[in-house]
């Protein structure tokens, strides 16, 4: 049970933050709360936070988590991390007994931008190439016409150096976007928004491959097989050469990790014989 109950409903830029709560999954801890609270929070940083970021936690970030303590604390400063996997979904089940919703960021990048134009907020697109950025660009003002873009731009796939940093901070900033959707991959992503807190005044929202499925360049497995949890095996199918060593470790690594998080949960509860009458 929550140990803060979330509403039903929240009005849109409410004073008190839609989302109450996290929850500590391995060693991140993670958001929860509905999909429509996620959407709302979202807008909720943007109004009263002068600069934040969100992160789209699945197995693959978890283990990295795990492995890394400074990638554990900067996922664990961020405002709002979302179960965007389906397994962290069934964990949060398993091990608390709630059922939370699968926030992933395929899911809520349209759902953002829709809101987005609906509520008069800008966006800007920051990552990927070129090409995926003209074709997310171009089917939201196509599907979204009253969309406000402030615009968009692809680094170089390289470390950029401190004046080009300051200089594309700048160029965003002067764009004073409400929402940054980042896709620079994890746990770069993960780096860059955290790197940037405080100095790029908007929600910054790590959405990775998200970006490759709007623009309609890569397509997305049926809802069926998402519930179960098989899009690892279409990224898998895809980039087999990339892949196949990281989701080996990786994928094993969280079932053993996640088996034993709940057999620790459940040595720790106490047995029939030991509650009191």
């Amino acid at each position: 049970m929550l140990t803060n109950t979330i509403p039903d409903m929240y009005p849109a830029l409410s004073a008190k933050a839609p989302l109450q709560e996290k929850r500590k999954l391995l060693t991140a801890h993670v958001s929860v709360g509905s999909f429509k609270h996620f959407v709302e929070h979202i807008f909720w940083l943007a109004a009263h936070k002068p600069s934040s970021y969100v992160c789209f936690a699945n197995a693959h970030m978890l283990v990295e988590a795990y492995r890394d303590q400074g990638f554990n604390t900067l996922l664990n400063q961020a405002d709002v991390v979302t179960p965007d996997g389906g397994p962290l979904s069934k964990l949060m089940k398993f091990h608390y007994g709630l059922q939370q919703d699968r926030v992933a960021g395929m899911d809520l990048l349209p759902c953002l931008l829709q809101e987005a134009a609906t509520r008069g907020k800008s966006v800007y697109f920051y990552g990927s190439t070129d090409r995926v950025l003209q074709a997310v660009v171009s089917r939201a003002k196509k599907d979204l016409p009253t969309l406000k873009v402030a615009g968009y731009y692809s680094p170089p796939f390289r470390k950029l150096t401190h004046i080009e940093d300051e200089a594309i901070t700048n160029t965003i900033n002067d764009a004073a976007p409400d929402l940054v959707f980042v896709a620079l991959g994890c746990p770069k992503q993960e780096r860059w928004m955290a790197e940037h807190k405080g100095r790029v005044k908007a929600c910054m929202l790590g959405v990775g491959q998200a970006f490759m499925t709007y623009a309609g360049l890569e397509k997305r497995l049926p809802k069926w097989a998402r519930n179960l949890s098989l899009e690892w095996t279409y990224r898998l199918w895809q980039e087999p050469g990339r892949l196949w060593k990281r989701y080996l470790y990786t994928n094993s690594m969280f079932v053993y990790l996640a088996m034993r998080m709940l057999l620790q949960g459940a040595r720790q509860r106490p047995s029939r014989k030991q509650l009191p009458d």
